[in-house]
């Protein structure tokens, strides 16, 4: 049976790569005189004459229904894969076997570690210089086209789009040669800029099918859309900016407040440019990591760029890039969802370095592994943000809980750290969004693991190593042998190692996981007097109005969300058809102009949203009715919280439980020096290592570099990032 599930994801990945591949050819071929003299005239033959859907028919067949077929593709072989998980094979030692898949991942190394790019490996290297030759290719193969066009004495017209000033009172002037260059050009721009738009938002799809399809995770490729929003912005703003000159050398301003009733709008891309503008300028990251605040708000202007650029390009030319706007929507609304709900905080933990770890009440069926994160939302300190944490737990050693470890830095967790330490807190009010993450168990497939990590970046960690050590009480699973480098700053900071393990560990066995850690205290020699410090452990009240964090669709359900895909677009499409059939192309007629191309992109949108809403709605109250069921087995449950509150367990202090026992044996901490990582890494050689590096930028770019460096080709390297 096993078998078989496993040929048949096999067979749904290669279907989704041949789909993918042909949605691709599209793109390459689109600038080329074959498509615009063959391919084009044929499909709009066929497809351009219906009377529900006119000029928007092809655009939806070749460009939109390729990824979302994808996309259900995805849902169904990750449901597949979650249902096989337990019956994978595996080799002679138990763990997971390997693929040629996994093996090309695995040795994926390092080639930029320090620069604008971040840490980028040699595979996500060449796609990127692949995707920036796609643009260059676009690009040039317009240009030439159309200059051989103007010469030739053609307009500039395609795929039924046109552009200001190729109907204003400023071409009876007939421009010279290379104005009229000029013009061409910047129109070309906009089309390579809607490519990069294409791509834009399925990095930022948290729930999405189609990453985790082709071995992506949205947390890893959020880099991929910081690079395709420069990119599309700088393509938009080249594009704008050449009209406006154009306009400028032929006399002819008056385009700029535009709005035509057929056609392109100038005033809708000028907003949306503007906003674009306002938005970019916040996303670098001095900016980015100074002012998040601002960061946060203003990217929020991204749903009236895509507004205006809707009313601007019209829908028919919309449907280039909705596949991604419109699984980005479905995403974002399924959060909006679940943020409404407020959930069970049933404890909190204050170390004496100003870290806070919040526990979570959540259903017994709710599954997530090491790495994965959720997005907090603390109304009484902010209404708006939203901050990313990893979890700290493992759904396997708490079935009921689920924690995040919260370091006291910006303004945002200063506030909730002051909120916890007030004597009279009973419940603190919290949203949360998620969990997301990477689902697979790549870290298994190593024969050992070295986690390396600075200051708060020990957290992702704390789940993996009680995934391990809950599989090393399995009976005949093999797990790799873990050795931990931590870097703090100071003694206060080592009690963040206090919450290593879970709050009840009366039947936890932490005995058979070959654990070892190496802490290392850089800015003090001495232990000091750590250990008369104490960890508070604050049980809170919660109302009954709150409930424990549900599974979202998608994750916990890919079924459910490949049917409010499938769904809501074909209600969509309904819609979309039958106004187009009754009441926008009543009659048999070549050109659409009669209608307002601005009125008919609303329309669509609000069909959209309809659609959105209206399913994704109630696909959400079910698996909501669904999870109240679950919730009310455990109305009553609370955390047994310790008692008093337990000493630091690397100070002075005698420790009693076995499991805290076993975790200070373990360890190791150096006080007054730093980790020389090249030499603890080298002495890994004779093992198939895999190399984890958590925390400032600074230290995952040394890791990655002496894991790239060739002197040891046993090191796999990943990095482990949430502040993009």
């Amino acid at each position: 049976m096993a078998g078989t599930i496993t040929m048949l994801g096999r067979s749904m990945k290669l279907l989704a790569w041949f789909v993918l591949a042909g949605w691709l050819m599209i793109w390459i071929m689109r600038p080329t005189n074959t498509y615009r003299n063959v391919w084009v005239p044929n499909l709009q033959g066929k497809l351009n004459k219906t009377t529900y859907f006119r000029s928007q028919g092809m655009n939806i067949l070749i460009y939109t229904f390729p990824i979302l077929f994808i996309s259900l593709l995805g849902c169904l072989y990750l449901h597949l894969k979650s249902k096989s998980h337990s019956t994978s094979q595996r080799d002679q030692g138990g763990r997971p076997m390997i693929g040629l898949s996994d093996r090309l991942a695995i040795c994926g190394r390092p080639a930029v570690w320090t620069g604008p790019l971040g840490i980028v490996s040699w595979m996500q290297l060449s796609f990127l210089i692949m995707f920036i030759a796609l643009l260059v290719w676009t690009l040039a193969v317009y240009l030439k086209t159309n200059f051989d066009r103007l010469k030739s004495g053609g307009g500039m017209m395609h795929g039924g789009m046109m552009h200001g000033g190729m109907h204003g009172g400023g071409m009876a002037d007939q421009p010279s040669m290379d104005v009229r260059r000029l013009r061409t050009a910047s129109f070309r721009l906009a089309f390579v800029g809607t490519l990069s738009c294409a791509f834009l938002f399925f990095p930022v799809t948290r729930g999405s099918s189609i990453l985790p399809l082709f071995g992506l995770s949205s947390e890893a490729s959020v880099k991929y859309h910081v690079w395709l929003g420069h990119i599309t912005l700088v393509f938009f703003a080249a594009h704008s900016l050449g009209y406006i000159i154009y306009w400028a050398i032929i006399g002819d301003m008056c385009e700029m407040v535009e709005w035509a009733k057929d056609g392109v709008s100038n005033v809708a891309g000028e907003l949306a440019m503007v906003f674009g503008l306002v938005l970019w300028a916040t996303t670098f990251r001095p900016i980015r990591r100074k002012s998040y605040e601002l960061f946060f708000y203003t990217h929020q202007l991204y749903a009236l760029f895509m507004f205006f650029f809707l009313l601007h390009v019209g829908i028919s030319f919309f449907f280039l890039v909705l596949p991604g706007v419109y699984l980005f929507l479905l995403d974002r609304y399924l959060r909006f969802l679940q943020s409404q709900q407020r959930i069970r905080v049933v404890s909190a933990r204050l170390l004496p370095n100003e870290t806070v770890e919040l526990n979570f009440s959540k259903t017994q069926g709710l599954k997530y592994t090491p790495l994965s994160y959720v997005f907090i939302c603390v109304p009484s300190l902010s209404k708006l943000q939203w901050h990313p944490f990893t979890i700290s737990s493992s759904s396997n050693l708490e079935p009921e809980t689920l924690s995040v470890i919260i370091k006291k830095e910006g303004s945002w967790t200063q506030k909730l750290h002051q909120t916890l330490s007030s004597p009279s807190l009973q419940r603190l009010e919290v949203a949360v969004e998620g969990p997301y993450g990477d689902f697979s168990t790549e870290f298994l497939k190593h024969d050992c693991l070295v986690l390396v990590s600075g200051g708060s970046g020990i957290t992702p960690y704390f789940a993996m190593i009680q995934e391990l050590i809950f599989m090393s009480a399995t009976k005949g699973v093999s797990v790799p042998n873990v050795r931990l480098i931590c870097a703090f700053k100071t003694v206060a900071d080592l009690s963040m190692l206090d919450l290593l393990l879970p709050l009840s560990t009366d039947k936890l066995d932490a005995s058979r996981l070959d654990l070892t850690i190496d802490a290392y205290v850089t800015r003090e020699k001495e232990a000091g007097k750590v250990g008369i410090k104490t960890v508070q452990t604050l049980p809170l009240k919660p109302l009954r109005s709150d409930r424990p964090i549900t599974g979202i669709l998608g994750p916990n359900s890919w079924l459910w969300l490949g049917a409010v895909i499938a769904s809501s677009f074909v209600l969509f499409l309904l819609l979309l058809g039958i106004v187009g059939r009754y009441y926008i192309y009543t009659t048999e007629k070549e050109s659409d102009a009669e209608f307002s191309t601005s009125i008919e992109a609303i329309l669509a949108l609000i069909f959209m949203c309809v659609s959105i809403t209206g399913l994704g709605g109630a696909a959400f109250l079910w698996a909501r009715k669904n999870a109240s069921a679950l919730a009310a087995k455990i109305e009553n449950f609370d955390v047994v919280s310790p008692m008093g509150s337990p000493k630091s367990a690397f100070g002075n202090a005698e420790l009693e439980s076995h499991p805290q026992e076993v975790l200070k044996r373990a360890t190791t901490v150096h006080y007054g020096e730093r980790p020389d990582l090249q030499k603890i890494l080298l002495q890994f050689e004779k093992w198939d290592c895999g190399v984890l590096a958590s925390g400032p930028r600074g230290l995952r770019g040394d890791v990655a570099r002496i894991c790239s460096s060739g002197l040891a080709d046993n090191l796999h390297f990943h990095s482990i990032s949430f502040t993009w």
